[in-house]
């Protein structure tokens, strides 16, 4: 697709301006990501003693739908909507999880209520809605981002997706540091609040405003982005549209997209299972208030689009997808090593910096493992490979919130305060537990990535996607 006369060219080949809107959708979900899973995590953990495994199971339902996108992206290969086939679904899904994002919060507070009051019948079942509700928002954002990826294979080539990656995710970080510099700002004044009835209130105001703003900025950002017959539509014709068998066989054509799925587990699992403890780990074991424990998604996002410049402009295109992906499970491995190491010292500075070089080692990761799983996917079913590696990722952050929340609880019950040593922070030993297990899955996702081939992924897809469509036309 050609540059327009009145927009300057970018990297890309595409106009800058455009490029920039691919990146603003994920500027958007990142803000509310952080909000989302981000703060109310903490707010149900520390302000108002969610049991560990009720928070990670409930968050564990959002991911749990993940099976889900595999649909979307099918239906979005096959279902156009007024003649478009992404961004329909993009709108859609980003206005359904902003709505559901707002009810969210008195569902919550129900809830901490339920357990104040030691009320059985109302905490059983606020604690379903709450799981079901968190699943809605789970399909809310498949519908969106999975057609989403696909629109970003429909306007790149595999030579421009390592810096279209790099300049679209950068927008996802960029969206995350400013969703928790809200936070910090706009909830100051409740620091050291318990209290429910003051609490209540402004996090609701506080997510109305951010929901109206991302789903503004979301019809900002793709209006206009697909035109009528989608990006691709001279190659588009009835007798090629993805039906649900073409799709199964597709995706069973190589034993590559098993493996790549599975390393796609690891790594996923690898770097979110802290993700449901991370702000209670700033609370408890570092004393950090609501607005500074939110920072540390900020000071995380700041590495991280470090990490995805360098990777999207030099590391990957001069080391190679692969080699690039190696490199970064090795450093995130690392840096898990050194979180964990950070609890033991106590110190707010040193979990700090930790944060930014663990941002640092998820960027050039993700980067490279991004790059990479867009290459392992046919542009004549962008949307169902898309769907089936948002279902790998989708399902491990499931079991990662799960079993982040369930291992502290684990910790909580079996290790005693600091071990028994006097300089150890005496919530220490429980985190520790959750960190020092993802440890051990970044590095099985490591070496796992050794198994993946390119080559052979293409070669049995491309067969099988020739043998299908030549059976349907006989």
């Amino acid at each position: 697709m050609a540059p327009s006369q009145d927009s300057p060219a970018s990297p890309l080949g595409l106009p800058l301006l455009q490029v920039l809107r691919l990146g603003l959708f994920q500027g958007c979900l990142g803000a509310m990501a952080v909000v989302f899973a981000g703060l109310l995590n903490r707010i149900m953990l520390t302000e108002l003693a969610f049991p560990g495994l009720l928070v990670g199971g409930a968050l564990a339902f959002e991911q749990l739908v993940a099976p889900s996108r595999v649909l979307f992206g099918q239906i979005s290969d096959a279902r156009p909507f007024q003649g478009r086939y992404r961004v329909p679904y993009v709108v859609g899904g980003s206005t359904l999880y902003c709505l559901i994002a707002v009810l969210s919060i008195p569902l919550i507070f129900f809830v901490g209520d339920a357990i104040a009051t030691d009320n059985s019948r109302a905490f059983w079942g606020g604690a379903t809605a709450l799981c079901g509700l968190f699943a809605l928002f789970g399909l809310a954002v498949g519908m969106a981002t999975t057609p989403y990826l696909a629109l970003v294979i429909d306007r790149t080539t595999e030579q421009e997706r390592p810096r279209a990656v790099g300049i679209i995710w950068c927008m996802l970080t960029v969206g995350i540091i400013v969703g928790a510099v809200c936070i910090a700002i706009t909830l100051r004044r409740v620091d050291g609040v318990t209290d429910p009835a003051v609490l209540q209130p402004a996090l609701q105001r506080f997510m109305i405003q951010l929901a109206v703003v991302v789903l503004a900025l979301t019809v900002v950002a793709c209006w206009g982005m697909e035109p009528r017959g989608g990006c691709r539509s001279g190659n588009r014709n009835p007798e090629e549209e993805m039906t649900l068998p073409r799709t199964w066989a597709l995706l069973t054509a190589s034993r590559q997209t098993f493996v790549f799925f599975g390393f796609l587990v690891l790594f996923a699992l690898g770097v979110f299972l802290q993700d449901p403890i991370l702000e209670s780990y700033g609370a408890e074991v570092f004393g950090l208030p609501i607005s500074q424990s939110t920072i540390l998604n900020a000071l995380w996002g700041t590495g991280t689009l470090l990490g995805l410049l360098l990777a999207g402009f030099l590391i990957t295109p001069r080391l190679g997808k692969m080699a690039a992906s190696r490199l970064g499970c090795q450093l995130t491995t690392l840096s898990l090593a050194l979180l964990f190491l950070a609890g033991c010292t106590g110190q707010v500075m040193v979990l700090q910096v930790v944060m930014v070089l663990f941002g640092f080692a998820v960027g050039i990761a993700t980067n490279a493992t991004l790059s990479l799983m867009l290459d392992l996917t046919l542009p004549e079913a962008a949307g169902t490979f898309v769907g089936a590696w948002a279902l790998a990722q989708a399902l491990s952050r499931a079991l990662g919130k799960l079993m982040g929340g369930g291992l502290l609880d684990l910790g909580h019950a079996f290790m005693p305060e600091g071990l028994g040593a006097g300089w150890l922070p005496p919530a220490f030993p429980a985190y520790g537990f959750v960190l020092f297990i993802e440890v051990l899955i970044m590095a099985a996702a490591t070496w796992s990535l050794g198994a993946v081939r390119v080559h052979q992924f293409r070669g049995d897809t491309a067969g099988t996607l020739a043998r299908v469509l030549a059976l349907e036309l006989d």
